[in-house]
């Protein structure tokens, strides 16, 4: 079985992010950039069942600059097989980046994809929803445990109210939860090594897809800083001051 792995280069989540002084996006010029943490989880399951002989390669993707080379680099260091980057400077949204995918699905014929179940740059958590019904494949969002069968795959799903287990035959969408497991770091080894494997690059024309942007960013700025706390002296007084000033009761 093929997995298919996207990934997105983001701001660092260690890194305070800043808002541009003209309001129109988040400061990203000589900031540290990284791999999606929910991406990072999937690329790790993706590797745990090519260990386990449930796997036989590893193709990651990721569609963006150049940069994005680099968060490549990292998945294949982890210990996927080849990279793809769909090549572009236009910022893309959701379902662009879900055509993309179904394009490169058709192309790859993967038996499982495998993707963080939202970005920490913009929390759309639509991209493997909007891939799985672009597909008609069956999804299994929220994953915290997997368990690929005979020409299935069980996904343990977080809901609101637990946990719900769900059987789907492959192919399959699978997005990853925090808890699916904890990612490996990169050995040096295999650092050096993932400079060798190959990286192919494609452009969003050459898939027959338009990713210009549907959506235009009006403005983009900091939240209101939080006011200090005050002390009351006694219950009533709290009581007042959350019907008269709060008026939250």
């Amino acid at each position: 079985m093929k997995i298919l792995v996207p990934v997105k280069r983001v701001v660092d989540y260690n890194v305070k992010v800043r808002v541009k002084a003209d309001g129109s996006g988040v400061e990203t010029a000589n900031v540290k950039m990284s791999m999606n943490p929910f991406d990072e989880i999937a690329v790790e399951e993706a590797v745990r069942c090519k260990e386990a002989g449930t796997a036989t390669e590893i193709v990651v993707v990721s569609v963006g600059p150049a940069g994005c080379q680099e968060t490549l680099r990292t998945a294949l260091a982890m210990g996927a097989d080849r990279a793809i980057l769909v090549q572009t400077d236009l910022t893309t949204e959701p379902l662009a980046v879900a055509k993309l995918l179904k394009a490169l699905a058709d192309k790859e014929a993967p038996g499982l994809v495998i993707l963080g179940k939202q970005a920490i740059d913009d929390d759309c958590n639509q991209t493997g929803q909007m891939l799985a019904a672009l597909l008609g494949w069956g999804q299994g969002t929220f994953a915290s445990k997997l368990v690929p069968g005979d020409g299935t795959v069980a996904v343990t799903r977080e809901i609101d109210g637990g946990l719900e287990t769900v059987e789907l035959k492959l192919p399959a969408i699978v997005t990853a939860d925090l808890r699916l497991n904890e990612p490996r770091y990169a050995s040096l080894p295999n650092i050096m090594k993932a400079k060798k494997k190959p990286l192919e690059t494609v452009t969003p024309d050459s898939l027959g897809v338009d990713v210009t942007p549907r959506l235009k960013t009006l403005k983009v700025a900091e939240p209101p800083k939080r006011q200090a706390g005050i002390k009351v002296p006694d219950v009533a007084t709290l009581v007042d001051k959350l019907k008269s000033e709060a008026r939250v009761i």
